[in-house]
């Protein structure tokens, strides 16, 4: 009972805010179009289509607001309109109860709250719609107190999920029976990959493993700065980290009085984007401002302060080897070869025309590429091919589509911080750099070396291996054959061996002469 009645709840606000204007264009069916006009009669609908998207999923709760955030990534399927609009869901949800926070926490460390903090603040610092953050005292096992923010999950977050999830299925469903558009738009695709990344966000342990990940990856680097996470107090409903003191970014007056080089910090967020993805094949994937802060330390200044790590992207090496080969063709403007690219990946299907895609890509390239450096987009450039393949029903990985949309989100947060931020002048030597790594000699050094301990172990078998093969043939030349072989192989043994007697002997001699020498000198 309680499904239908969230169900009804939920059709009437998606008719409140005008929704079935979004999906019925494209429905056949006319009676539908009849029950939305005569239920939602009054209503108002001068905002933009893609306001009110956002303003119904905000009054829908969480997993909707949730669900907007992660639809947003998908400016492969999504208008761009929608897109944008939806990328500036934020999680505006209120706090849950601090006493459910503290029995909460309680309960993880089987401890009572005083026993595991000096202090503890009841009142949060940050909610989300996942969970909240509350600042707190930690006593370390030295005796040493730390500060800490300890992040909750927000109770009975599971039954709730699962009870929206089976609803936005269902939705799902009925976008991609009833309109013309829903089999490329993929809606039950869609909601299984909110449902993966919903599920991995209600587990902190997985955020916290990938916060300590980055943090390894980035030591080196001295751009950025992610918190520690104590493992003694890191469970799937609470995790303890290091508390980060800084001002959020979007405050650019403050960093200025603080003495921040604010165009050497666009160029930085850039770096450490760049640097993720291509060196390190996994990044922050949601690098929005409400995630980003930037230390006024004097030790650290500058530096950038990443948080909440529920979304990382990650790239296997075919991927990057990919995009190594698909930046190569677009700096020499081969578009045929990036056409090919696709084909041979599978993500266009097999009967496509090479000339075809070609001259689509060589549409969404060429105007970018006669313009000065600064006025070029990765971005947009990104944006319109994903907008380009629809054409072609290309497969869109999402590996690739959180690259994109981290990639639009540091475009957007670099050209904030200093408009006359030039992306492709700062990211060009350093992918330039990263191509020669990936399809040069050095890779082929670096292939060879990791391989080495495989090779050591094989070549002492390849003797007997080819005796199996050879014994396994039939005929009798192979059999002489291998009786010569294996002569020619003894004698050289025996060969290499004196050598190598001979040659330890010579060094042994060396090594007496000179202590010979060296006893009758003193």
């Amino acid at each position: 009972m309680r499904r239908i009645f969230r169900g009804v709840f939920i059709i009437l606000i998606a008719l409140r805010y005008g929704l079935d204007e979004l999906v019925l264009t494209s429905f056949q069916k006319p009676w539908l179009h009849v029950i939305a006009r005569v239920v939602s009669v009054g209503r108002n609908l001068q905002a933009p289509r893609g306001q009110r998207l956002r303003e119904a999923l905000e009054r829908l709760g969480p997993i909707f607001v949730k669900f907007g955030q992660v639809l947003s990534t998908r400016r492969d399927l999504l208008p761009t309109d929608i897109a944008d609009e939806l990328a500036r869901l934020q999680d505006r949800v209120p706090p849950f109860d601090s006493a459910i926070a503290i029995a909460t926490v309680e309960r993880a460390f089987r401890k009572p709250l005083k026993e595991i903090f000096t202090s503890f603040d009841r009142e949060p610092v940050a909610s989300a719609s996942i969970a909240q953050v509350h600042f707190a005292m930690l006593r370390g096992r030295d005796g040493h107190e730390r500060e800490v923010a300890v992040k909750v999950l927000r109770p009975n977050m599971l039954p709730a999920i699962e009870k929206d999830l089976s609803l936005i299925r269902m939705l799902a469903g009925w976008v991609e029976d009833l309109s013309s558009d829903g089999k490329r738009l993929k809606p039950r695709e869609v909601v299984a990959e909110f449902d993966k990344y919903l599920h991995d966000e209600l587990d902190l342990v997985r955020e916290a493993s990938s916060a300590a990940q980055l943090r390894r990856n980035m030591q080196g680097l001295d751009l950025v700065l992610i918190p520690e996470m104590f493992w003694d107090y890191c469970m799937p409903d609470v995790i303890v980290m290091e508390r980060m003191k800084g001002v959020p970014i979007s405050q650019m007056e403050r960093l200025r009085d603080a003495g921040v080089d604010i165009p050497k910090l666009a160029r930085d967020g850039v770096t450490i984007f760049f640097t993720q993805v291509f060196r390190d094949g996994f990044f922050h994937a949601d690098m929005h401002p409400g995630n980003l802060q930037v230390s006024i330390e004097p030790a650290t200044l500058g530096r950038y302060i990443l948080l909440d790590f529920g979304i990382v992207g990650t790239l296997t090496e075919f991927d990057k080897e990919y995009l190594a080969q698909n930046f190569t063709a677009f700096f020499r403007r081969d578009y045929k070869r990036v056409a090919e690219l696709h084909i041979e990946s599978g993500w266009v299907p097999a009967g496509t025309r090479v000339d075809e895609l070609e001259s689509a890509i060589r549409s969404v390239c060429e105007p970018y590429f006669d313009r000065p450096l600064k006025e070029i987009s990765l971005g947009m450039v990104l944006m319109r091919l994903f907008q380009t393949s629809r054409r072609f029903q290309v497969e869109i990985q999402p590996q690739l589509v959180l690259l994109q949309k981290t990639l639009l989100n540091i475009e957007g947060l670099g050209r904030e911080l200093d408009p006359e931020l030039d992306l492709w002048a700062t990211a060009k030597p350093f992918l330039e750099k990263w191509m020669v790594e990936q399809v040069g000699p050095q890779k082929l050094i670096d292939q060879l070396k990791d391989q080495a301990p495989r090779y050591a172990k094989l070549l002492p078998e390849l003797p007997r291996l080819l005796h199996d093969y050879l014994l396994q043939r039939p005929g009798g030349n192979q059999r002489r054959d291998l009786q010569e072989l294996l002569a020619e192989q003894k004698r050289t043994n025996k060969l290499l061996q004196g050598l190598i007697y001979g040659g330890v002997g010579f060094v042994l001699g060396l090594i007496v002469m000179q202590i010979v020498l060296r006893v009758r000198l003193f």
